[in-house]
């Protein structure tokens, strides 16, 4: 998955797999967690928020999707 840096307090990168609707996120503590069934435009979402983390709060993590943690 090929991973774009982000301007966040908590988020350094996303990335995702239009494929198999996987969104990749890393952490800036260099963790790595993968989110199941990611619609693309949360993806997009992502990179254009005014606030990366709000954005990833108020929609991946309040989302519900599943996920696991890689690194």
């Amino acid at each position: 998955m090929n991973y774009t840096n982000v301007q966040s307090t908590s988020i350094k990168a996303v990335g995702y797999d239009a494929a198999k609707s996987i969104l990749g996120v890393i952490f800036n503590h260099n963790s790595e967690y993968h989110y199941f069934d990611v619609p693309e435009n949360h993806f997009k979402g992502l990179l254009s928020a005014d606030s990366v983390g709000r954005y990833f709060d108020r929609y991946i993590k309040k989302g519900g999707y599943r996920y696991i943690q890689i690194k």
